[in-house]
């Protein structure tokens, strides 16, 4: 469907803003619209409002809801399923909106909506403190906090959403209000995971750790060959593992990198990050099971920059790929579940492509079921498909091979998933996600903040009597 918005109606916006409001044929529009993932890089709104702070936003809302625009949020342009972008009606554009103010006597910190973590982390290293963030330094502080919080410090220091203090939020009427424990308590509760359902959030305060600023951090390789019994070890050996550990295991090709064997380079092999959020010292001594697994074929790990970490995926997972995924959760991982991932990784459909499984416990399960609208605290892992490819011509090919991949799992998953990390399921996954419980509490945070679903361009929580958007990030 595609919205427009006549020219009247545009200076309207104009005038009202500070920032700059673009349209198709205006200079900066084509990098303006441009998003992470190329499978919706043809979207055309009619209009980007580039806000320049609070007063912005809530004019570019106030705006949306007097014309009955169609509403996209764009903070870091991350959303793989593409909800950052829309044809026709208005993206609200946060990306200009990049303050930082870190408390290091408080270990706080408050960065607006436009933040990305490679940004966000460099500010809260200069004073060797952290919090669980993404682990692609490009993606968006917001999405991650709202839709789903994972990183390599959860382990340790829970997901991003439970180090959330504050959050300043414009609403769907327009107006301003802040949200915490001790105000609005119920939207602070529907913003740690119920996504941009409920209005747009300008800025977010966070609680800060101490980190780094090295960690005992790497890669472990290893030949397809010896991934099973690899991951049968593994597992063994997580199980028991401190909180200040967090593993995952990936497959993919191997790149034809200098680390890797010649013999390896180009074929399908397991990595496993090692991340110990803690001394490095004592990193090294507990990590050293997990480096007699095998051997491995290269042993990447070694006091590692905080800044240095954060950044190891950001070649692996560029902008501009096209991009299809597909993530559950498990409850356990029995030997089925992990000959199900070797099977798949010896049929890759694309070279770009990788699959990770991670373990999760410690200091995610610290927190009730239902302290925060995030759920499934409980799982034992998670698992990613994340199927990459260059030429749109073979869209069909990935995209089953994905969903075929992702049924093939569905013996050993387990109810709810982060849903940054899915993209064409609909309305059903986003109910059960939730769970009956969390997902009345979310409608009921609906009808109270945004009765009209103006705010409907996401993982949509419908209001009461309301029809939610079409899956797969369409309008």
């Amino acid at each position: 469907m595609t919205v427009t918005a006549d020219q009247n109606a545009i200076q309207e916006l104009r005038a009202a803003m500070r920032g700059p409001v673009l349209e198709p044929g205006d200079p900066a529009y084509d990098q303006a619209r441009e998003v992470y993932n190329a499978m919706f890089r043809t979207r055309r709104p009619a209009a980007i409002a580039r806000c320049t702070g609070v007063a912005d936003v809530m004019a570019a809302v106030r705006w949306a809801g007097a014309h009955d625009q169609l509403v996209a949020v764009r903070a870091g342009g991350h959303s793989v399923a593409g909800w950052c972008v829309c044809d026709g009606g208005l993206v609200i554009d946060l990306t200009p909106m990049k303050g930082i103010q870190v408390d290091p006597a408080a270990r706080r910190v408050r960065a607006q909506g436009g933040v990305n973590w490679g940004e966000f982390d460099r500010e809260t290293q200069a004073f060797g403190l952290a919090t669980t963030g993404g682990r692609v330094t490009s993606t968006g502080i917001a999405g991650l906090t709202v839709g789903s919080g994972s990183g390599w410090l959860e382990r340790r220091h829970g997901l991003t959403a439970d180090n959330l203090l504050s959050a300043d939020v414009v609403c769907a009427d327009g107006s301003f209000v802040k949200a915490s424990a001790a105000e609005n308590a119920d939207l602070f509760w529907g913003l740690r995971g119920g996504g941009g359902n409920f209005g747009v959030v300008t800025s977010f305060e966070y609680q800060l750790h101490p980190v780094g600023p090295l960690l005992h951090a790497g890669l472990l390789v290893y030949p397809l060959q010896d991934a099973a019994r690899v991951m049968r070890e593994w597992r063994e050996f997580m199980a028991q593992a401190p909180n200040e550990l967090t593993t995952g295991v990936s497959f993919l090709t191997l790149p034809p990198a200098p680390f890797v064997p010649e013999q390896l380079q180009g074929q399908p092999g397991l990595g496993m990050f090692v991340v110990y959020a803690g001394d490095p010292d004592r990193g090294e001594e507990v990590t050293e099971p997990l480096r007699r697994i095998g051997p491995p074929a290269a042993d990447l790990t070694a006091p590692t920059p905080y800044v240095v970490l954060q950044s190891l995926l950001d070649d692996v997972a560029p902008a501009g790929r096209l991009n299809y995924w597909k993530s559950e959760n498990l409850s356990a991982l029995p030997d089925g579940a992990i000959d199900t991932f070797v099977e798949y990784a010896r049929s890759f459909s694309s070279p770009l492509t990788y699959f990770t499984l991670e373990p999760k416990g410690g200091a995610i399960g610290a927190m009730g079921e239902h302290d925060t609208a995030l759920g499934s605290r409980n799982a034992a892992y998670a698992f990613y498909v994340v199927t990459m490819w260059t030429n749109p011509a073979e869209s069909e090919r990935h995209i089953a091979w994905t969903r075929e991949f992702a049924q093939a799992m569905q013996p050993y998953t387990t109810a709810g998933m982060f849903l940054n990390f899915v993209m064409d399921e609909g309305q059903e996954r986003v109910r059960s996600t939730y769970g009956e419980r969390r997902y009345r509490r979310l409608v009921e945070l609906k009808d109270k903040y945004d009765p009209g679903n103006l705010f409907r361009h996401n993982q949509n929580i419908p209001p009461t009597g309301g029809t939610p958007a079409a899956p797969g990030g369409t309008a």
